[in-house]
């Protein structure tokens, strides 16, 4: 469940921006998607621990 307070402000943030909810949730999908590590996360997000036996990727 998304919480109301955080609803309403996507409506406002939508209709300031000229979209409608819909396309701004596609905006922002395809927006996520340029931020995305090896792992699949948005880079801003906590990373999942490594699955068993999966060695971590170190980028020196």
């Amino acid at each position: 469940m998304v919480e109301e307070e955080k609803k309403d402000r996507f409506a406002v943030i939508a209709k300031q921006s000229g979209l409608s909810g819909a396309a701004l949730f596609e905006a922002l999908v395809d927006h996520l998607e340029t931020e995305l590590t090896d792992r699949g996360v948005p880079s801003w997000l906590p990373q999942p621990e490594p699955h068993d036996g999966e060695l971590p990727i170190v980028v020196a």
